[in-house]
């Protein structure tokens, strides 16, 4: 598997494309987790709500239960205390759907914010490098085979530009019919050279 181009300027780019957007993927993922963190502090408030309201209603609970045990007026008297617990556990209740509500606000702003660019990173640079990986192995096992030199040069005559096939021979497909072997190497190497492969013996 061939990864970067046999051609130094080529391969200079090619790396130098990797290292930006493993750079790039890395600072968006690291703002992602940074948003979801700042995002998921606002919890804290939440946390504090249930806390406090946990503790208001045992707190009303513990009073009720003591007043009512009072003969004759306990049970009076324990009634607002009940109803203070409720509310402190009404509280306690707000407190937890904050911090559920918190904690999906920030998994879906820590997720989706580095989302698109991170997919339109992989799109630019990811299946490019995909394809040139592909073309590469399949120029060079082609270039190894009996007739391939042959066949990359037939390649070169329908894909390549008419005015470097011209350069290389005004004939170049009577050339290749003829099997003049020059032409049909330089042809070859031609379509290997966009494929980022140079020949062993160049």
């Amino acid at each position: 598997m061939k990864i970067y181009s046999d051609f130094a300027g080529r391969r200079t780019r090619q790396i130098v494309g990797d290292v930006a957007a493993v750079v790039a993927i890395a600072l968006w993922i690291w703002f992602g987790v940074t948003v979801f963190q700042l995002v998921h502090g606002l919890a804290s408030w939440g946390v504090q709500m249930e806390e406090a309201g946990a503790g208001f209603a045992d707190t009303m609970t513990d009073i009720g239960d003591t007043l009512g045990g009072v003969p004759l007026i306990g049970p009076g008297i324990r009634v607002p205390f009940d109803g203070a617990s409720g509310a402190g556990a009404a509280l306690e209740e707000a407190g937890r759907s904050q911090q559920e509500a918190v904690l999906q606000l920030a998994t879906t702003l820590g997720i989706g914010i580095p989302l698109v660019p991170v997919l339109t990173i992989l799109a630019v640079w990811l299946v490019p490098r995909i394809l040139f990986i592909r073309r590469a192995g399949r120029a060079t096992a082609v270039s190894q085979a009996d007739a391939g030199m042959e066949l990359l040069a037939l390649r070169a005559l329908a894909t390549q530009k008419l005015s470097k096939i011209v350069e290389i021979d005004p004939d170049a497909l009577g050339a290749w019919r003829r099997g003049e072997p020059q032409t049909v190497r330089r042809l070859a190497q031609l379509e290997l050279r966009a494929a980022g492969v140079r020949l062993r013996d160049d």
